[in-house]
């Protein structure tokens, strides 16, 4: 059965979300630049990194071919800079003991570490004011806190704006935060470049516990282990969560993550950071979730739907639900709205709108990431009227065969997807190796796939479709011709490439 788009249901997330930029503001303001708080303001020596021969000229993928340049160590550097991360925890504190205010952030540069959000406290940053998180890569500046990395909970570095248990909180403001991670801080550990530790060994380390059931608050992964970047933002178990108009920049790993959230409005924010992981916004096991009028520049995906991987998703078991994605700018990034593939808690109810996919670098608009290690149960998504620039390897797509494919037995579910009014941007080529690329299980078949009112040009092959019930066309036009409308069963003989 076709899924049709749901009218009522988007209108009551809307309901949920919308409310949350039309708050009244508090009255109580917290400067913190206000004289009160000038004794909290510290010298602290920051740490950094550089490359003996400076900044790499070349691509990310030629950085990874380059042995030599990544073979050698990095310089370490120190200097003094004035530290404001305790006055702006003061002020939050304060705030938050008085039932609620707004922290202000005037122009200027301001160094901090880690900051923990409270209930009813906004963080607001004024146009020209910039939040430079410190690169020492210490719990001094960034302390153990309850996470979920990957999609598995831990105890790791604390991300570098963080709520757990929260109401009525906000980012908001014209200002920029500014995570100052580069090739070459916090990222090294992305690949073991320049002879640091490769995550990949703490990495498996967590898969591993949470494989074997260790309880989450005995994952620790303190300083002396830990390479596991932290997230940019993460709200945990909060509820009523604004992010509004913030620029961000160069984050250390996913930029936004609200996990096991409630009604989360994200809107008119600017992020750009281009390096690794650096996926736009990671909604998590969260529900109701608007993200409108927002621009990305990534490094990964700019929306990536998530609800925890493997053991741990199904323990928790609590689905991403009840999404709106709108009126956003997917300027660069590899996938646009990617949904997995931590995705073992399952989605559902997905309405996404009026995007614009105009990424040189994109490879699929829309993505599809699960296999029989994660499994999960992935339903009624409904993608309409939005146009794309490029798509490498396919306008939508969903491989069961990604990673561990068919070794694992949670066999997942995907269903009930409407892509409905997907057009190629005027006068270009997306440039794509498929228009559409499915590869169910024979076993557990992708069911009940709609493509409606597309018109794409630029498309060089067939379409690879395998394992599919119920597939359906409906004015399709590749390449300027017209596809046949109809509905058919795909099976396995199928897996090479159909004429579509």
């Amino acid at each position: 059965m076709e899924f049709t788009w749901n009218q009522q249901l988007y209108d009551d997330i809307v309901s949920h979300t919308e409310p949350l930029a039309k708050r009244e503001t508090s009255e109580k303001l917290y400067d913190i630049s206000a004289e009160r708080y000038d004794s909290l303001v510290t010298i602290e020596e920051e740490e950094f990194f550089t490359h003996p021969d400076g900044p790499y000229s070349g691509t990310k993928q030629d950085l990874k071919k380059d042995k030599e340049y990544t073979g050698k160590r990095l310089v370490r550097h120190t200097r003094q800079v004035p530290y404001s991360g305790k006055v702006i925890q003061a002020a939050i504190d304060e705030a938050a003991k008085d039932g609620g205010g707004t922290v202000f952030v005037p122009e200027g540069i301001w160094y901090t570490g880690a900051l923990e959000l409270k209930s009813n406290v906004e963080l607001r940053l004024s146009l020209g004011a910039q939040l430079c998180f410190m690169r020492n890569k210490s719990a001094k500046y960034y302390p153990l806190r309850f996470s979920r990395w990957e999609g598995v909970e831990c105890m790791n570095f604390s991300p570098f704006i963080y709520a757990n248990g929260a109401e009525n909180i906000a980012v908001t403001g014209e200002g920029t935060l500014d995570g100052c991670a580069d090739e070459f801080n916090w990222m090294p550990w992305k690949f073991g470049y320049f002879g640091e530790t490769d995550q990949e060994i703490q990495r498996q380390r967590l898969f591993r516990m949470s494989a074997e059931d260790v309880a989450p608050a005995e994952r620790v992964f303190d300083e002396k282990v830990s390479t596991l970047r932290p997230p940019f933002l993460q709200f945990y178990h909060c509820k009523n969560v604004l992010v509004q108009d913030v620029q961000i920049a160069n984050s250390p790993f996913w930029e936004i993550n609200p996990v096991l959230c409630e009604n989360v409005l994200i809107k008119g924010i600017h992020v750009e950071t281009n390096l690794y992981n650096n996926d736009g916004v990671d909604p998590e096991s969260s529900r109701n979730v608007l993200i409108e009028d927002c621009y990305f520049q990534t490094g990964d995906d700019c929306i990536a739907i998530k609800s925890g991987r493997n053991q741990d998703g199904r323990r928790i078991g609590v689905p991403c639900e009840n999404l709106i994605i709108r009126n956003n700018t997917f300027s660069n990034g590899h996938g646009g709205i990617t949904i997995g593939s931590e995705i073992s808690g399952g989605v559902r109810n997905v309405f996404a709108e009026h995007n614009s996919f105009d990424s040189p670098n994109l490879d699929y608009p829309v993505r599809f990431k699960t296999n029989a290690q994660r499994g999960g149960r992935l339903e009624n998504i409904y993608v309409r009227d939005s146009v794309v620039n490029k798509s490498r390897l396919a306008v939508v797509h969903c491989n069961f065969f990604y990673e561990e494919g068919e070794n694992g037995n949670y066999m997942p579910l995907l269903r009930n997807v409407t892509v409905d009014g997907f057009v190629t941007k005027a006068n270009s080529s997306i440039d794509a190796e498929h228009a559409f690329y499915l590869r169910g299980f024979k076993q557990a078949p992708i069911e009940n796939v709609t493509f409606r009112n597309m018109i794409l040009e630029g498309v060089k092959g067939h379409a690879v479709l395998e394992n599919i019930k119920h597939l359906r066309l409906e004015n399709v036009t590749i390449n300027g011709i017209r596809q046949k409308d109809e509905t058919v069963d795909i099976g396995e003989s199928s897996a090479a490439e159909q004429a579509v």
